[in-house]
C-alpha cells in the first residue's frame, strides 16, 4: 500500500513539474517576442546588442545557481528579456527582406508545429531519448563549429546546410529534453523551462534562415 501511495505522490510531484514547465515556457516566449517587437525598430547600437549576448550567457549561469530559489525565476526572465533584446535586429533584417512577413510567420508556425508534434509524441509513447544525449551534444558541437566557420565562407548553400543540421540538432533536444522531463530525468521546472526555451528559440532561428535562403 505504501508503494502505492508513494508512486502516486511521484506522479503528482511529477504532473506539477510538467504543467508549471510549460506554462513558465509559454510565458518567456511570449515576453521574448514583446520584447523583440518593441526593440526591433529602435537601433540601440552594436555595443547593446553584444552586451544583450554577453549578459544572456552570463545568466544561464545565474539560472542554475538561482534554479531552486525564486530569484531563478527573476533571471529567468531577465533572460528572456535579454535575448528578445538580441533577437529584434535579426526578426527585422528578415521582416524587411522580400516575402519577410510570410518567412516570419511561416517559420514561427513550422517552430509552433515542431514542438506542439515532437512534444505529443514523446507523452503519447513515453519513449526515453536519454540514449540520445552523446549524439545531440556531438551535433551540437558540430553546428557551433560550422555556424563559426561560416562567418568566413559567403555561400548560401553551406549556410543552409549548417541551418538544416541546426533544425534537426534542436528538433532531437525537444524531445530529449521533453522526454527528461515527463520521465522524471529534470525535476526542476525552472531549468525545464531553459532547457525547452533554448531548443525552441534555436528550431526558429534555424527556420529563419532556411526559408530565408529558400526564397
Amino acid at each position: 500500500m505504501s508503494i502505492l501511495i508513494d508512486a502516486g505522490i511521484t506522479r503528482v510531484g511529477a504532473s506539477r513539474v510538467v504543467r508549471n514547465t510549460y506554462s513558465l515556457l509559454s510565458t518567456t516566449l511570449l515576453f521574448t517576442a514583446l520584447v523583440s517587437w518593441a526593440t526591433m525598430d529602435v537601433n540601440l547600437g552594436f555595443p547593446v546588442y553584444i552586451g544583450a549576448l554577453i549578459g544572456s550567457f552570463v545568466l544561464l549561469f545565474v539560472i542554475m545557481k538561482l534554479r531552486n530559489s525564486a530569484m531563478g525565476l527573476v533571471a529567468l526572465f531577465g533572460f528572456a528579456a535579454l535575448e528578445g533584446v538580441a533577437l529584434g535586429p535579426t526578426v527585422s533584417h528578415y521582416l524587411k527582406s522580400p516575402g519577410g512577413n510570410e518567412i516570419v510567420t511561416e517559420a514561427t508556425f513550422l517552430t509552433a508545429a515542431a514542438f506542439v508534434g515532437l512534444s505529443a509524441y514523446v507523452h503519447i509513447t513515453r519513449k526515453d531519448f536519454s540514449t540520445w544525449a552523446g549524439m545531440l551534444m556531438t551535433g551540437l558541437v558540430v553546428v557551433v563549429v560550422a555556424s563559426l566557420i561560416g562567418l568566413f565562407i559567403p555561400s548560401s548553400a553551406y549556410q543552409l546546410m549548417v541551418a538544416s543540421l541546426s533544425a534537426i540538432v534542436f528538433s532531437g533536444y525537444i524531445l530529449f529534453d521533453t522526454s527528461r522531463l515527463i520521465l522524471g530525468g529534470e525535476t526542476n521546472y525552472i531549468m525545464a523551462t531553459l532547457s525547452l526555451y533554448l531548443d525552441v528559440l534555436n528550431l526558429f532561428l534555424a527556420l529563419l534562415r532556411l526559408l530565408g535562403g529558400r526564397r
